[in-house]
């Protein structure tokens, strides 16, 4: 097939190789504009832009897609269908229905479930024990689509939204493959969705990650590794930021004179947090100007003492 490809982060990198790779004739890679990034404020490409100039695919960077020059500009490219991932604008209807095959979208959740902009932290932060892959043809609501196939990934207990987007993105590519394939053999099946069974998966900001330590030792585990490796759990010690990268909720017995948020035990490699049900064991933090270590090298330089207050 002749393909336009939609996408700009890493999430959507193995899709568009994956379609190379399976003989599909990527006409033209579509992604967000150039961002400043870092101290010095350079302009970094995005990742679907320098993996399309690797294999010489052309690169459209539109501020707006919207608009009516940028309609034009992709039906210059008569192509048989539009494959769209993680793009980062809403699609006109124009641009929906210029195909032959319309514009197909793999969602990172199994349909109706957790449609939005972040479905693979929510997910863990929820506590599912499985996620998936969804392919959809895409319409002009968000992520409501028919649907046409969907692969199921399992969540593991350690699993974290670095971890699992990468497994996602890998089951994603794939998807993709074998729809274009069941579209151009006529043999794909469509299935409307229905009401979604949960909340819309908001997009993540760094004031989700400030960890109230009154909630079950449970809730804020699926918190740290959810929002690991962006933008991450913190809490506040001795004046300063630390960030939680890796922690175990324990079940415990409550005392209910200790405050939570309050360290009661510091040992070799971890320290212990009481909550409001339970404790959590942190083993892996980083705190300004450091990069993230070890919770027992932490302790060799820095003094934590049980009794500390966290919060």
């Amino acid at each position: 097939m002749r393909v336009i490809f939609m996408g700009t982060p890493d999430f959507s990198v193995g899709t568009l190789e994956a379609l190379i790779r399976a003989g599909h004739d990527v006409c033209l890679a579509v992604t967000q504009p150039d961002k400043p990034k870092g101290r010095g404020k350079e302009m970094q490409f995005p990742p679907v832009k320098e993996t399309a100039l690797k294999h010489g695919i052309p690169v459209y960077q539109p501020r707006r897609i919207r608009e009516p020059e940028c309609v034009e500009e992709l039906r210059k490219y008569n192509a048989d269908i539009m494959v769209v991932i993680a793009f980062g604008q809403i699609l006109p209807k124009e641009i929906l229905e210029m195909t032959p095959y319309g514009c197909i979208n793999v969602h990172a959740s199994l349909l109706p479930k957790y449609r939005g902009a972040a479905p693979i932290q929510w997910s863990i932060i929820n506590g599912e024990s499985v996620t998936g892959v969804t392919t959809m043809q895409m319409d002009e609501g968000l992520d409501t689509g028919d649907m046409i196939l969907k692969k199921e990934v399992p969540i593991a207990e350690d699993e974290t939204g670095e971890s699992l987007h990468d497994k996602l993105a890998q089951a994603g590519a794939e998807l993709c493959v074998e729809t274009l394939k069941a579209l151009e053999d006529h043999t794909a099946v469509f299935e409307k969705q229905g009401e979604s069974p949960t909340a819309y998966a908001k997009m993540l900001t760094k004031e989700m990650g400030d960890i109230d330590w009154s909630r079950p030792a449970v809730q804020i585990e699926r918190l740290v590794r959810g929002l690991n490796s962006w933008p991450s759990a913190y809490t506040h010690w001795n004046g300063k930021v630390m960030k939680i990268w890796k922690a175990k909720a324990e079940e415990a017995r409550q005392d209910t004179s200790v405050q939570p948020g309050t360290v009661t035990e510091v040992a070799k490699d971890h320290f212990t947090v009481s909550t409001g049900d339970g404790v959590l064991r942190v083993y892996e933090v980083q705190i300004p100007g450091k990069k993230r270590m070890e919770t027992g090298a932490f302790l060799r330089g820095y003094a934590m003492e049980p009794g500390t207050v966290l919060g």
